[in-house]
C-alpha cells in the first residue's frame, strides 16, 4: 500500500533531496476520519524557506535556458508518472482528506489533465509579431520568465491545487518553493517524488512543509521570491497582498467566495436538485466554489424546499466510495462551523437539516459535521456574507429574477454563481449581469476545467486568472522586441 511507503516524517523537498527542517520539530498529521495521528511533518521556519529560495535562484537560470518545449517534455513526463500512479496519489488524497477514493481519483485525473495542458503550452508559448508606424521597424513581444515563485496552496483537493500552480509556474521557466497545506503534506511530497523521478532538475522544484505563519509568511516576504500565488481566504489573502507589494513582487490571489445557485420556477427541478446537493455538499462544502446561497423563487420555494430537507437527510457521511460526503479537514474548522451556526441560530435563523456535530459510533471520533441547511437569515447576517467552507448552505426565498440577481450580486464576494431555468433569455441576462468569474447554466457552482481560467471580482481574488493560458499571464514577463532594419544595406 502507498500509505506505507509516506516516511513516518514527511520532509521536504530542497534541491532534489529530503530533508529534515533545521529547528528539529515536527507536528502530527490527524485523520479527519478517526482524529488519530497518521504521521509527523517536520515543522519549517525561516531558514528552511531561506534555503529553499537560495537553491531555487540558483537553478533557475539553467531552467529558463531550456526551450519551453524542452521544458514541457519535463512537465509530460510528470504527468504520465502521475498517470502511472493515479491510484496511489488518490489513495494518499483520501487519506490526508477524508474524501473517498473515487472523489479522490477524479480530483487526481484533473491534476493529470492540469499537467498535460501546461506540458503543451511549451509548444505554444506564444509571443506576438505587430506592425510598427516607423519604417524598417519590426515589432514583436515574447515571453520570460519572472524568476522564483511562491507558491501557497489549500488543502481542500490538495494534488489539483498544485498541479494548478507548479506546471504553470516551471513552463514558463520560473523554478518554485511550494509551501505545503499543512493538512495535506504527504500528497505534496508525493507530487515531489515524482517530479524528481521524471528528472525536474535539482532546486528547480522546491517542497516546504510547515504551518502558515511559520512558513508561509517567510516565503511570502522573501525578497528572493518574485511571483507570489496564493490560494485560500480573504484575509490571508490581503496580508499577503500587502507584504508582498511592499516590494512589488507580482502577486495571485484566488480567494473566498460566497456562491449562489439560483432555482427559477421554470427550471428543472431534478437537475437543480441534483446540482444542488453536489455544489453545496460535495466534498463536504469545502470548495472556494460551493454553493453556499441557494436562492429560489417563491411559486416553487416550498416544493423544491421539501425535497431538498427530504434528500439532505438521505445524504451518507463517510469516507468510503458509498458515502456522499466526508468528514471536514480538521477539529479548528470544525469548531468554526459550529460557532458559526449557533450564531446564526441566535440571529433569528432556522436550522433546516444538521447543524451538528456527528457523533455516533461510527463518526464521533472523526471531524464529522452532519449536512447542513439553514432557512432564514438576512441576506446580510454573517452566515450570508462569510465563506464558511464545510457542508452548510442557506435557502433564501425571491419573488422573481430581478430579485434573485440582486441577490446574488449583493455579497462582497464574486467567485461563481449558476441559475437554474428553462429560459435562455434568462440564462443569457444572468450570465452578463452576474458580478462573478465563473457563470454557470443549468449546472453547479464548480467544475472550471484545466484549459479554462479562474477567479472571482470583489473579494474573491485581485484579478488574476489561474489555470488555462491566462496563467501565462502569471508566471512570465513580456518583452517588446524592436528590429530596425536598413534597406540600402541589402
Amino acid at each position: 500500500m502507498i500509505e506505507e511507503s509516506i516516511p513516518g516524517t514527511v520532509p521536504n523537498w530542497i534541491g532534489g533531496e529530503q530533508s529534515e527542517a533545521l529547528s528539529g520539530k515536527v507536528f502530527d498529521k490527524l485523520s479527519p476520519h478517526s482524529g488519530k495521528p497518521l504521521y509527523q511533518v517536520v515543522r519549517s521556519m525561516a531558514g528552511d524557506i531561506e534555503r529553499a529560495v537560495r537553491v531555487a535562484r540558483e537553478a533557475q537560470p539553467g531552467w529558463a535556458g531550456l526551450t519551453p518545449v524542452r521544458r514541457g517534455e519535463v512537465l509530460h513526463d510528470i504527468a504520465r508518472l502521475m498517470r502511472r500512479d493515479q491510484e496511489d496519489i488518490a489513495a494518499v488524497v483520501a487519506l490526508e482528506t477524508g474524501m473517498s477514493f473515487t472523489a479522490a481519483m477524479g480530483e487526481t485525473g484533473a491534476a493529470i489533465a492540469q499537467g498535460e495542458f501546461m506540458a503543451g503550452e511549451g509548444r505554444r508559448f506564444y509571443g506576438r509579431t505587430t506592425t510598427s508606424a516607423i519604417p524598417h521597424r519590426h515589432a514583436s513581444t515574447v515571453r520570460q520568465p519572472v524568476g522564483v515563485a511562491g507558491l501557497i496552496i489549500a488543502a481542500n483537493t490538495p494534488i489539483a491545487n498544485v498541479a494548478w500552480k507548479v506546471f504553470p509556474a516551471l513552463i514558463c521557466g520560473n523554478t518554485a518553493v511550494l509551501k505545503a497545506a499543512e493538512d495535506t503534506p504527504a500528497t505534496a511530497w508525493l507530487f515531489g517524488r515524482i517530479a524528481q523521478e521524471a528528472g525536474v532538475p535539482a532546486g528547480v522544484l522546491n517542497i516546504i512543509q510547515g504551518q502558515g505563519e511559520e512558513a508561509g509568511a517567510p516565503l511570502v516576504a522573501h525578497p528572493g521570491v518574485d511571483v507570489v500565488s496564493f490560494t485560500g481566504s480573504t484575509a490571508v489573502g490581503r496580508r499577503i497582498a500587502a507584504v508582498a507589494g511592499e516590494r512589488l513582487a507580482r502577486v495571485s490571489l484566488e480567494l473566498g467566495g460566497k456562491n449562489a445557485l439560483v432555482v427559477c420556477e421554470d427550471a428543472d427541478l431534478e437537475n437543480a436538485l441534483h446540482w444542488t446537493l453536489l455544489a453545496a455538499f460535495s466534498n463536504a462544502g469545502q470548495r472556494c466554489a460551493a454553493a453556499s446561497r441557494i436562492i429560489v423563487f417563491d411559486a416553487i420555494y416550498e416544493p423544491f424546499h421539501d425535497r431538498l430537507i427530504e434528500r439532505v437527510r438521505r445524504l451518507r457521511v463517510g469516507p468510503d466510495d458509498g458515502d456522499d460526503l466526508g468528514p471536514v479537514i480538521n477539529q479548528r474548522q470544525l469548531d468554526n462551523l459550529l460557532a458559526f451556526i449557533a450564531r446564526a441560530k441566535e440571529a433569528g435563523a432556522v436550522i433546516a437539516s444538521g447543524g451538528c456535530r456527528l457523533d455516533d459510533e461510527a463518526h464521533a471520533k472523526g471531524f464529522y459535521l452532519a449536512p447542513t441547511i439553514i432557512e432564514g437569515a438576512g441576506p446580510h447576517d454573517e452566515i450570508s456574507v462569510t465563506e464558511l467552507f464545510g457542508p452548510v448552505t442557506c435557502l433564501y426565498r425571491v419573488g422573481g429574477f430581478a430579485e434573485a440577481l440582486h441577490m446574488v450580486n449583493d455579497s462582497p464576494y464574486g467567485l461563481t454563481a449558476a441559475i437554474h431555468t428553462g429560459s435562455i433569455h434568462r440564462a443569457t441576462e444572468f450570465t452578463q449581469q452576474v458580478q462573478a468569474g465563473v457563470a454557470v447554466v443549468n449546472g453547479g457552482t464548480h467544475g472550471s476545467e484545466p484549459h479554462m481560467p479562474f477567479g472571482g471580482l470583489k473579494q474573491s481574488g485581485n484579478g488574476s486568472r489561474e489555470p488555462g493560458t491566462e496563467a501565462l499571464d502569471v508566471y512570465s514577463e513580456l518583452k517588446d522586441i524592436y528590429i530596425h532594419s536598413d534597406p540600402g544595406q541589402l
